[in-house]
């Protein structure tokens, strides 16, 4: 049969490490053998990035901006060891960050659910939908150290440089320490609400924000205050409609709230609360691997990516020529959930259709028993029993399927 053709470009970010090495084999073994695949390709891998003054990350995201549908594979967000191990010129911050803050807008994330596999949670019967903010906080913080007797203090001024009012942070006269000052915006706080307002109004599931407005009045007591107001203002009466229903609570009642339900909700966090609680829900589902991630910008432009890091160790285990077992699951449901979304927007029927196939295909291999390594202790159905395959033989195993 020919290939399915594509009009528009998809944005292509690679990746690192074992992702990286997946990307390609995705690509050669899953997608263009049926595809005529038509991307914009940047290289995110930290080399490249380093070579360019991390250039190429901005405009990876301006290239999203432009053509509205983007996937990124994994990326290595460097610390001290990375600085030495790939010889940076600088400590460059994560591509996920500067992606988020140049779109704006809310990461969602969604477990991907196959027969067999059990959640930790053995309550859980329904997706938890975690919705979690995508600007500013720790990821846009400035960060410092302090000496002995130095003083840190919060400045705001006006638009001339004159100083509105300080507030003292810390006086460091008894010994060293850090200082950290993060920031959001309101724009960008109103643009997040409508998201998860409209997300659950979509999908007809009940929504909770968490936050800690009792710690953190001012900060968090915003973010409170505006999801208050949207609510009111635009959402209550069609929340009500719809027979579901949003609440604010504070973070450590959301957690045990949700720990003792039975999912079918969408839970709704600040960045560094989202970025956290978001690997907590994805592990508690079985696995870092099956979990859908997709940005969401308030102008409707989508980046879809894998929830999980690099997988580091495995890569050194490739590197020296030995077999790996690396779960691909969430890697290919990002090209999935991309190509759907560029195949709906240019309303390419064909697009939407393969990826659609191309999802249950690994939902049926998995379930049919074949899986690779990370899964096999998480599967259990009656008449089944697990095999393991290695990375390669998995994704052969889902094309069989596909086929």
């Amino acid at each position: 049969m020919p290939k399915i053709s594509m009009t528009t470009p998809l944005v292509e970010m690679d990746g690192d490490e074992m992702t990286r090495v997946l990307w390609k084999m995705i690509k050669e073994i899953l997608l263009l053998p049926y595809v005529d695949l038509y991307t914009e390709y940047y290289d995110l891998g930290l080399v490249h990035r380093d070579e360019t003054g991390d250039k190429v990350t901005e405009e990876s995201a301006r290239a999203a901006k432009k053509y509205g549908v983007a996937v990124k594979c994994a990326t290595i967000t460097p610390n001290a060891q990375r600085m030495t191990e790939y010889n940076l010129h600088e400590m460059w911050k994560s591509p996920n960050g500067t992606i988020r803050r140049i779109l704006d807008g809310t990461v969602f994330r969604a477990p991907i659910l196959c027969e067999g596999i059990r959640p930790y949670i053995p309550s859980w019967k329904k997706p938890v939908v975690l919705a979690r903010h995508a600007y500013g906080d720790v990821y846009s913080a400035v960060d410092d150290r302090a000496e002995k007797g130095e003083r840190a203090y919060l400045v705001i001024e006006d638009e001339s440089g004159r100083e509105v009012r300080r507030k003292l942070v810390h006086d460091f006269a008894c010994g060293a320490g850090v200082v950290q000052g993060m920031h959001n915006c309101d724009q960008s706080i109103y643009s997040f609400a409508h998201s998860c307002f409209r997300y659950a109004l979509e999908n007809k599931i009940p929504m909770t924000f968490a936050a800690k407005d009792t710690i953190a009045k001012g900060y968090d007591g915003r973010f409170k205050e505006i999801f208050a107001e949207v609510y009111e203002s635009g959402y209550r009466m069609a929340f009500e409609e719809a027979g579901i229903d949003y609440m604010y609570t504070l973070i450590d009642d959301a957690v045990a709230r949700v720990v003792r339900s039975e999912g079918g909700m969408l839970w709704a966090c600040k960045n560094y609360d989202g970025d956290v609680m978001s690997d907590m829900v994805a592990t508690a589902y079985g696995s870092l691997g099956m979990m859908t991630s997709v940005l969401v910008s308030p102008d409707g432009k989508y980046e879809y990516e894998a929830a999980h890091g690099t997988v580091t160790r495995h890569y050194y285990k490739y590197l020296k020529g030995e077999e790996t077992s690396t779960n691909s699951v969430a890697t290919i449901f990002a090209w999935t959930g991309a190509l759907k979304k560029r195949g709906e927007l240019d309303k390419n029927a064909a697009l939407v259709g393969f990826a659609e196939r191309l999802e249950r295909a690994v939902t049926d291999t998995i379930e049919g028993g074949e899986m690779t390594g990370d899964l096999i202790p998480l599967f259990h159905r009656d008449g089944v029993t697990p095999q393991k395959l290695n990375s390669e033989e998995f994704l052969h195993a889902v094309a069989k399927r596909l086929n």
